[in-house]
């Protein structure tokens, strides 16, 4: 049985929601780290630049298996296979400490992604099972930094940012966080306490603090436009390669 979807300029920009030059360089990170295959046994009936395309349909989507294989005319275990093969090969790279460490700002902040993993996910406050994944965005340029492994959802935001074992990537750097990271060193709004209303200094800070904060809103708003993560059916670790192959290819749309 033929397939629909090819690596072409139209496919690629349609379904993955990269250019092709884009795509390219996802393609050749994934080739950098062995996404051809570890050269024995039966081989694989999509090429390597097919196989890319499938996973970013599937994060873009949010298709079943079932659906994407008459689309690229292969059996929905073989969509899976390669799901499972590639997935954790379009991550973000690990971030690296920047040379001008001291003239940037981070902003960091929790998104909540609902799954159906229970071992993963929690209730939280928006009343589905989900999961909390802590996310750290260059506030000028709006790339993600770093993502962490999600937690469950109902776990507040200052300890997902303790156990993430982000900060470490942070060194030098300003980061700001919203009200829920008090106490964890980044640089939180000026808190109102009872009948003592806040200083006029201190609603400028805030209200510049919310004006800048509001740039990771709009990142998450972006990585939601791939809709696995609005509905995450995968288990184990399938939710966190989803997160950083997300982070990686909106950080590839975003570069020109």
């Amino acid at each position: 049985m033929a397939g629909v979807l090819r690596a072409e300029r139209m496919w690629v920009e349609t379904f993955a929601g990269l250019r092709v030059d884009q795509f390219g360089r996802l393609l050749k990170a994934v080739r950098e780290r062995g996404g051809e295959g570890c050269g024995w046994g039966r081989p694989w009936r999509l090429p390597l630049a097919e196989r890319v395309l499938l996973v970013a349909v599937y994060y873009r989507t949010n298709l079943t298996m079932r659906q994407l294989a008459p689309l690229f005319g292969v059996s929905p275990a073989t969509v899976c296979r390669v799901i499972q093969r590639l997935g954790p090969l379009l991550a973000l790279e690990p971030a690296r400490a920047a040379t001008d460490a001291a003239e940037r700002l981070w902003i960091v902040d929790g998104t909540l992604v609902p799954g159906r993993d229970r071992k993963i996910g929690a209730s939280s406050r928006n009343y589905r099972f989900s999961a909390n994944a802590q996310v750290i965005v260059d506030a000028e340029t709006r790339l993600v930094v770093a993502a962490a492994r999600p937690v469950p959802g109902n776990m507040a935001d200052a300890k997902a940012w303790r156990d993430s074992g982000l900060a470490a990537h942070c060194k030098g750097v300003t980061v700001l966080g919203d009200g829920a990271y008090i106490n964890t060193g980044l640089i939180v709004p000026h808190r109102r306490r009872p009948g003592r209303p806040l200083l006029k200094g201190e609603e400028e800070d805030n209200a510049q603090h919310r004006k800048v904060r509001a740039r990771v809103e709009h990142t998450f708003s972006r990585m939601k436009n791939y809709k696995v993560l609005r509905d995450c059916r995968q288990r184990g670790n399938g939710l966190h390669h989803a997160i950083q192959a997300v982070a990686r290819m909106h950080n590839l749309a975003l570069t020109a």
